[in-house]
């Protein structure tokens, strides 16, 4: 399990975030939502080691990660897929799967089949490179980059912004499949409501950086958490 406790993060002379509390369990997508600008990426980016928290506490698996840098919480089976996907655009799409490999021992250089079973288009274009798929492949591609590390957590920051409707369709499978596969704790930023209403086990709502409803999904008051979402 993952377990976020009271943590607060600033940059600079402005907080980001305000004893903010949250956890994800393995066989479970757990989804945080809010709108632009009230912490969301800030929370994920403290969890995967982008950015040092100023209190509270991040432990994965009974272990507290403090200060820990984001290559050993990789090597600890946390993967990160970026908002704005983040591949390498000059690398092929075969070579930025195999980023993936950093963490691992030598003998886990493969890319798992999952990879291709969930994302077909991908096998189909492993020379091409990275910059010339659509946005949507490109998203494709960052899931399947971090799979490749073979994580135990998958933290997703908006995997749906700027994607066509048949590929969200497609990524809300892939979760759905991870999910149900039982070996994987999954922690899901999301605008989208439906989408993350439709896969998550439990939600967070977040505003102005602090955490301002929580629960299981089939407690949730969706006019509450609406309310929230509004701009």
């Amino acid at each position: 399990m993952l377990e976020v406790t009271d943590i607060s993060l600033q940059y600079g002379a402005s907080q980001a975030l305000k004893a903010v509390s949250v956890s994800a369990q393995v066989g479970k997508v757990t989804c945080i939502l809010g709108r632009n600008g009230v912490g969301k990426t800030s929370l994920l980016r403290a969890v995967v080691g982008q950015h040092p928290i100023t209190s509270g506490a991040i432990s994965w698996q009974g272990e507290t990660l403090g200060s820990m840098p984001p290559h050993q919480r990789a090597q600890r089976g946390i993967a990160y897929v970026p908002q704005g996907r983040e591949i390498f655009p000059l690398l092929t799409v075969k070579e930025n799967l195999q980023t993936g490999y950093a963490p691992l021992a030598r003998k886990d250089h493969s890319i798992p089949d999952d990879v291709f079973e969930l994302f077909p288009v991908l096998k189909s274009m492993l020379g091409r490179r990275g910059g010339d798929l659509s946005g949507g492949q490109q998203q494709q591609l960052a899931i399947g980059r971090a799979l490749t590390m073979r994580p135990s957590l998958l933290v997703l920051d908006e995997p749906t912004e700027g994607i066509q409707p048949s590929i969200i369709k497609d990524i809300g499978r892939a979760i759905a499949y991870l999910r149900d596969r039982g070996d994987m704790a999954i922690l899901l930023v999301e605008q989208y409501f439906e989408f993350a209403r439709d896969l998550a086990d439990a939600y967070t709502v977040m505003d102005r950086g602090e955490v301002v409803v929580a629960g299981a999904i089939g407690d949730m008051d969706e006019a509450e958490v609406r309310k929230h979402l509004m701009v």
